[in-house]
Order: structure tokens, then sequence, then C-alpha cells
């Protein structure tokens, strides 16, 4: 099987967010399997994916594992397994992910660019926690939960200074959310092409600090439109690598706007051929669960 890891929300390598991509002929194999080659991989996530009959709701299959778990959504992953599809000519055109999360669609631009239609985080104002900002290393101004498909804490910071120079205890992070924090603030010079910036943290999840989380961008979306007054905002996520996602808030539903690029491509050695339900070695391996 081919592998490839994917440089999301960037028209650069080495920046925005990497991702594994792994498209499968069959059938998810187990998911012990599926966590090993996440593990192997080593980013945020790692996508898995496999197409689906024709004529159903949904084009392909996607699946997106941590180092440490599966999650219910992922953006950049699914901006990088879209941008396989195209680049590989597995797919053309508008493409429908059944995930976790529901059905989502990517779909590609005339400039490169692929955006994404995601479902928008219900934001609910919660009281900031007496012990976050000792946690996190600065005094938040306010606080949402974003609702169980994300399940994030996002929060408000004076200025986007104090976003770019958090330095969080992210032990002591970890207990105040399910899966992690979402710190942002306005941009300071909106001439610079975008309008807020942000930063994630998800230690729950085993990633201490996301490059560029997709899945973060449909609470800013909601967040930063209704104080801005504008439906259509760019968002740079402020980690070391950075990134831009472009945001259009539509109702119930948000779309992620950002390039993509492939720095490594190759063949996944440790595979499994599918048999049935069950999995079994390939031929002249001679039967080492955890050997190639």
């Amino acid at each position: 099987m081919r592998i490839r890891v994917v440089d999301a929300f960037t028209d650069r390598p080495f920046a925005g967010n990497p991702a594994g991509v792994l498209i499968l002929d069959d059938v998810f194999p187990d998911d012990d399997w599926l966590r090993k080659v996440a593990l192997e991989v080593n980013h945020a996530e790692t996508a898995f994916a496999h197409r689906l009959p024709e004529g159903g709701p949904a084009d392909w299959a996607l699946r997106w594992f941590t180092p440490l778990t599966e999650v219910a959504m992922c953006g950049h992953a699914t901006l990088a397994t879209a941008h396989v599809l195209y680049t590989t000519s597995a797919h053309e055109g508008p493409v429908r992910f059944a995930t976790r999360s529901g059905v989502l669609i990517a779909t590609p631009g005339a400039d490169g660019s692929i955006t994404l239609d995601f479902p928008t985080a219900p934001l609910t104002p919660v009281e900031v926690p007496a012990a976050l900002a000792g946690a996190l290393g600065a005094e938040p101004a306010g606080a949402h939960d974003t609702g169980p498909d994300v399940g994030d804490l996002l929060v408000e910071l004076a200025d986007e200074r104090t976003v770019r120079g958090l330095a969080p205890d992210f032990k002591a992070l970890a207990a105040h959310s399910s899966r992690g924090i979402i710190a942002t603030a306005l941009a300071d010079d909106p001439s610079l092409g975008y309008d807020y910036v942000s930063r994630c943290f998800f230690p729950n999840l085993g990633i201490d600090e996301d490059p560029v989380t997709g899945s973060a961008h449909t609470s800013l979306a909601p967040h930063w439109s209704a104080r801005l007054g504008r439906d259509d905002l760019t968002g740079l996520q402020a980690s070391r690598r950075t990134g831009l996602v472009r945001t259009g808030l539509r109702g119930d539903r948000t779309l992620l706007t950002g390039s993509a690029v492939t720095v490594i491509e190759g063949e996944l050695l440790g595979s499994w051929a599918l048999s049935g339900n069950s999995l079994r070695p390939p031929a002249g391996t001679g039967g080492n669960p955890d050997g190639p």
C-alpha cells in the first residue's frame, strides 16, 4: 500500500499540519492495526480511507487516528485525504466522506485549493475555570464550550501577542476539556491577511500543540463572524509551523478552505492482506504480526 505525508492548510512544504494518508483497497482493517500505523506515522492524525459502492450517500469512508486514539472529527487530515484523491486521479470533483461526524464534503477549487463543508460547532458561553489561567499562562476574557463533536474549550485572550506568547502547563491544561483548549484573539493588523489568530492544545490526545486544526475553526468561525459581522474570514493558527484557514460561516455549516502539499510518498511494508473480516500477513512475511 502507498502511504503519504501531506502538509495541510499550507501551499509550501514543511508548514501547515502534516497528516499521514493511507488509501485502502477494501474495508478498514481492525482498529489495532490502524492504531499501530498511526503510532508509526506519529503525526497529529493519520487518515484511512476506502471507496464505497456507487449510488450511496457517500463516495469514500474515512477515519482518523492520533498516535493514541481515534477522533470524531479532523479537518487537516480530511483536506490531506482529498488532496491525495485529486492528485492521484482516484476521484474527480466534490468528494463525500462518510465519517463519525456524518457526511463531510470536499470540493476542489480552480486555484488548487480545497474547501471542506463541516458542521458548525454550537457555542455555549461558560464560566472560565478558576485554575485555567494558571495552566494556560494568561487570563481568558471569556470561554465557550464547543459542543460534543469538537469537544474543546474556546477561550478568548486579550490580544494576538498574548496568544503567540503562551507557554502552557500541558499536564494541568488536560483537566479543562474533553479534547483540548483553543486560545484565540483578534489579529493585531488585519492588513497582513488574517482576521484572527489561534493556537490549539490537545494534551488529552497526546498532542501538546497542534500545528493547524481545521475542526477548531468550526468554532472559531462562528465566534469571530459574530464579533466582526462578516461570514467570510481568514484565521492564522500561530503555531511554529503556522497555517491559514479561510472560513465561511453558512448557518449550521462552516466552509474551511486551504491548500495542501504532498511531502513524502512511500510503500507501507508492514501492511496486512484482508481475508473476509480477518487479517493475515502477506505471503512471505513469516507470519510475524510485529514485522514487515
